[in-house]
């Protein structure tokens, strides 16, 4: 069985990043994903989609340091729906993306490139340099 998810959005929101009681950070945001589509009447349409996404350990501490409201970003990672009671006794639902993987995308000089692997929370994320056209071979 496969539950993985790809998206390529925008952060609607700044990270918030707490830590857990244990001391495991874990970052929340919103991401959202754009489609452009013609209607029925050949006229052009876009939808936008919201997302959750969770990110934890030092993926988390990454994203809150890097990913600003805007900022174009790649997830990989699994979908998740958690369950719990409201303050007056209601069971809630919610479904979130667990982030295992993000690239922070966009031009170089928009703010420094990084790829986040969770799953490692002791060791540092690469940090990628922008390409340049001089880097280019062809």
């Amino acid at each position: 069985m496969i539950n993985k998810v790809i998206l390529v959005g925008n952060v609607g929101r700044d990270p918030e990043l707490r830590y857990t009681a244990n001391g495991t950070a874990v970052a929340n945001f919103t991401l959202a994903t754009h489609r452009r589509f013609r209607d029925r009447d050949g006229n052009t349409q876009e939808q936008t989609e919201w997302h959750r996404i969770v990110a934890w350990g030092r993926t988390a501490e990454i994203v809150n340091q890097y990913a600003n409201k805007g900022r174009q970003l790649y997830i990989e990672g699994r979908l998740q729906t958690r369950q719990w009671e409201d303050r007056d006794g209601n069971t809630r639902y919610t479904t979130e993306i667990v982030a295992e993987n993000i690239q922070l995308l966009g031009r170089p000089g928009e703010g420094a490139e990084f790829e986040a692997a969770a799953g490692a929370p002791s060791s540092q994320a690469p940090v990628e340099a922008p390409v340049t056209d001089d880097d280019i071979p062809f």
